[in-house]
């Protein structure tokens, strides 16, 4: 069984135990969060869709931790005027262990 949700304004597709980075969620280490489902897909059965979310089911996570991706520099510079700026940026994310999906 897998879903797809959606949070940060992304779209995800999910099965239990995967481990996502979505974008950064206001909540604290160890807590649980749920998530709009957008699909839900059984095997063997036909998928479920929402409009926009599916009624009556929902995915559950556990929050990991609060990480921040790799950094990436932004070069910015105008050729012959001596005009040159180094600015660098690390995206923080949510790591999020999916627990279950109800259907």
């Amino acid at each position: 069984m897998y879903a797809v949700i959606q949070t940060g304004g992304k779209q995800y597709r999910v099965q239990q135990g995967d481990v996502v980075y979505v974008e950064k969620l206001d909540v604290e280490e160890g807590a649980n969060v749920k998530f709009d489902v957008l699909m839900v897909a059984k095997d063997g059965e036909a998928a479920v869709i929402g409009t926009p979310t599916v009624s009556g089911a929902a995915v559950e996570g556990k929050v990991l931790g609060q990480v921040k991706a790799a950094k990436i520099v932004v070069y910015k510079y105008k050729a012959k005027k001596n005009e040159r700026k180094k600015q660098g940026h690390r995206q923080p994310y949510t790591k999020v262990e999916i627990t279950s999906i109800q259907a």
